[in-house]
């Protein structure tokens, strides 16, 4: 062997030994900003997404959405839909609805507390957001546990820490703080570990205004300033059937008031919350993020909204939550059609219902990721630890989550192509029988040639198991640990942190803002 051949051999064996983040984290800068080459993946042909789209519009004329919240059920009125008081359903005329989405734009910024962190919200461009909103974590060491303000925290380094995930999130529900003022602490914990644009959850004026106001102190904006561009986003969930609660109502009226980001999701389970029939339940889906996306611009015309889909199937015999299947991959491409037919970014997800890391949720989930991703989806949440239909986020699944998705960063980076990548000369260099270790072609290229994995092992058998025989989870296990242990916040003014520590502890003794139900 040449000693051309040995370092090639040394530098190999570097990069496939498993959990070795150095190599993904040097070249991570090239995942902060997303673009996907790739035509979606069309399910439906024109006419069929054009019949979803009239029929929902049909819904929302002849039957309407209930609606909980007297103020919401005012702007409707007042924009020209017919309000029945007594039952609060709202029916909007299909004209309203086509006005709403001649001012929702289809693109615009989501701006980071770091310039270089703002992403953009466009057809064909990705944001990753982490798992969001369990009420459980869990990890291979302490097992499955209620989420605390501590598991928080950790998500939120993660979240940071690696740049193919663009957008804090909502990660955990922390129940060691009391939910009046669960909003201050998690706010705070995005502000001073983080600086991607962060989640802020729709309970209530009261929570919202609070958030707005620390994310303004964070930014030294003022209130004009803020609300100028989006700087923060929130998930809407429709209660569905045909339902809009009084928080998620509350929020969109709140976030379009300020010009924030509302990703208006309605979550369909066909069979079950939805017709058992795939287009059924995605046209009634897209009915009710309709009516969203109108209440949002009733209020202001041009706030930004994004079309979210969230539509999977149940297991028959039991009524359980399926994800990942066929069936929620089809859905996912049938909602990335009636987004762009109404030309608005769209939402999908990395889910699946397994309960633990294992094979399961691995291959669950990149069917999931296929369907969101091939799918032409601009924004993915629950990008990264979701385990368990939501209801745990997992330190492991994390980090597995954050294999798949700089695997498909690096399908959508462009492959460099001219006479010299094509390589005659290295081929008739090295000739019949040769190998290609020590040309000039290779040694030029082969620091960066490949994709560094930062969980898979490509050791043979022997080596692999003289290291202690670890699976990918075990690998990823480790490799949180070291991401945590190793985490430095981005800097910050001190100043900054104490206006945010001082307007905390004003509003703790104020009492806080309970959610609103």
């Amino acid at each position: 062997m040449t000693t051309a051949e040995t370092r090639a051999d040394r530098r190999s064996r570097r990069r496939t030994g498993g959990g070795n983040a150095a190599s993904p984290s040097a070249r991570s800068e090239r995942y902060r900003h997303l673009v996907n080459p790739f035509e979606p993946i069309r399910l439906f042909s024109e006419d069929q997404v054009e019949a979803m789209h009239q029929a929902a519009l049909r819904i929302l004329e002849e039957i309407g959405l209930r609606v909980l919240l007297p103020e919401a059920c005012q702007r409707f009125r007042a924009a020209g839909a017919a309000v029945d008081e007594e039952s609060r359903m709202v029916r909007i005329d299909r004209g309203l609805v086509q006005a709403a989405l001649r001012t929702a734009p289809s693109a615009y910024d989501l701006v980071a507390p770091a310039a270089h962190r703002t992403v953009r919200i466009a057809q064909r461009h990705l944001a990753v957001i982490p798992v969001g909103g369990p009420p459980h974590v869990t990890d291979s060491d302490r097992g499955k546990r209620s989420g605390t303000l501590e598991d928080f925290r950790d998500f939120t380094k993660l979240s940071q820490q690696f740049d193919v995930v663009h957008c804090l999130g909502a990660c955990i529900e922390p129940q060691d703080i009391a939910p009046e003022f669960r909003h201050l602490e998690t706010m705070r914990a995005q502000l001073t570990l983080g600086d991607k644009p962060p989640f802020i959850y729709s309970r209530g004026n009261p929570q919202v205004r609070d958030c707005f106001a620390m994310v303004r102190l964070n930014a030294g904006l003022s209130e004009e300033q803020f609300e100028s561009a989006a700087h923060c986003y929130t998930v809407i969930n429709t209660n569905s059937p045909l339902q809009l609660d009084i928080p998620m109502s509350q929020g969109i009226i709140d976030f379009a008031a300020a010009g924030q980001l509302s990703i208006i999701t309605p979550f369909t389970l066909a069979g079950a919350m939805a017709p058992i029939t795939l287009p059924g339940a995605l046209t009634q889906a897209h009915a009710e993020a309709l009516a969203g996306i109108t209440l949002a611009q009733i209020v202001r015309a041009g706030a930004p909204v994004a079309y979210g889909g969230f539509t999977s199937n149940v297991d028959m015999k039991s009524g359980a939550p399926a994800f990942g299947t066929p069936e929620y991959v089809k859905a996912a491409f049938g909602a990335g059609q009636l987004a762009r037919h109404i030309n608005l970014p769209w939402r999908s997800s990395n889910a699946t219902a397994s309960n633990v890391a294992d094979a399961q949720a691995a291959y669950e989930s990149e069917m999931s990721l296929w369907g969101a991703i091939m799918g032409g989806c601009s924004l993915l949440i629950h990008g990264a630890g979701w385990l368990e239909g939501g209801l745990a986020a997992s330190y492991e699944k994390f980090i597995l989550d954050i294999e798949m998705l700089q695997m498909f960063a690096e399908l959508f980076q462009p492959v460099a192509f001219d006479a010299d990548e094509i390589g005659v000369e290295a081929i008739a260099e090295v000739g019949p029988g040769g190998h290609f270790f020590g040309t000039g072609h290779t040694l030029g290229r082969y620091e960066k040639a490949f994709y560094a994995p930062l969980v898979s092992d490509w050791r043979n058998f022997g080596s692999w198991s003289e290291d202690g025989a670890r699976t990918a989870t075990e690998r990823a296990n480790a490799l949180w640990k070291k991401t945590l242990q190793e985490f430095q916040p981005p800097p910050k003014d001190p100043a900054v942190t104490e206006a945010l520590d001082g307007f905390i502890a004003r509003r703790r003794q104020e009492g806080g803002a309970p959610p609103v139900s």
